[in-house]
Parts: structure tokens; C-alpha cells; sequence
């Protein structure tokens, strides 16, 4: 069924027809919100040198302490696919962010742990971080909780194709 008219995000984007669905509105609407949670984001790592991909990187690392992650556990954990994990993890030990180390037990397995430098980096962005956790609270928790539950089914959908 198409819409009749221009919708807040067709608005946003200067779209100049109605959307031909309410899914092609939703999926465009996910896609900007994203699109403007991810640049916020960005505007509060660009002082640390970080991108979102690292800080997703340190935040994996912190919560595997001690024990570390290997490449592998790292990707499968990863918020955004990453294709090439392993080139990434190269240029954040060269920053002295993580180390890598192969495991005693099996040298095939390198071993990846934060190191004390990028424990200290995300103590140093977490207060930035929190101008971004508060930008949903307006909303309400009954709402919040609501959309996690939607966005839940979707990636579930999304997971069984």
C-alpha cells in the first residue's frame, strides 16, 4: 500500500514522494537514526584518536580481562563486521592499546589482552560517553525496552535468512 504523504524522516532527507511502504519507511528511518548515533559517537572519539571499531575492540578486551580474546572471539563479538580483524588488532598494538601473545598451550592461538594504555583511553572517554547513553532517555524506559525487544526480532529475522 503506498503513503499518501512525507514523513518526518522523508522530511529529513528531502525526499520528494511519499514512501511506497511502511517497511521502506522503517528500514530508512533505522538506517538515519543509526546514521546520526554513529556520528555523534564519532564527534566524541575524534579527540582520542579512536575510531568506533577500536573502541569496540577495547571495550571486548576490558571485558575479557584477564584472560584476553583471541581474533576469532574478538570478530564474533564485534557490534559492526569488521573484515580483517587481524589488521586491525596490527595497528592498535602498534599504539600500545592491546598485546597480542600466543598461548602456551597451542602456539597456533595468539592471545589478545588490553594493556594498561587502553584501559587508561577508555577511563578517559567513558565521561564523553555519556552525553550518548543519555540521548534515549527522553523516551522512556517502557519505550526503550520496547524498541530493544523489536530490534531483538529483527536481527533474529534477520539471522534465520
Amino acid at each position: 500500500m503506498s503513503r499518501k504523504t512525507i514523513t518526518a524522516v522523508g522530511e529529513e532527507i528531502l525526499q520528494g514522494k511519499p514512501f511506497a511502504s511502511r517497511e521502506e519507511e522503517l528500514l530508512v528511518s533505522l538506517m538515519r537514526s543509526s546514521d546520526l548515533l554513529q556520528a555523534r559517537f564519532e564527534r566524541v572519539m575524534r579527540p582520542f584518536n579512536i575510531s568506533l571499531t577500536q573502541y569496540n575492540v577495547l571495550r571486548i578486551l576490558r571485558g575479557a580481562e584477564p584472560a584476553g580474546r583471541t581474533c576469532g572471539e574478538i570478530g564474533e563479538r564485534m557490534i559492526a563486521r569488521e573484515p580483517d580483524v587481524t589488521r586491525l588488532l596490527e595497528r592498535m598494538e602498534r599504539a600500545g592499546l592491546i598485546r597480542r601473545t600466543r598461548d602456551s598451550e597451542d602456539r597456533r592461538v595468539v592471545v589478545t589482552r588490553i594493556t594498561p594504555a587502553g584501559l587508561k583511553l577508555l577511563d578517559e572517554i567513558e565521561p564523553g560517553l555519556s552525553e550518548i547513553n543519555g540521548l534515549l532517555r527522553p523516551i522512556g524506559e517502557r519505550k526503550i525496552a520496547q524498541m530493544l525487544s523489536l530490534l531483538d526480532e529483527v536481527r533474529a529475522s534477520l539471522r534465520e535468512e
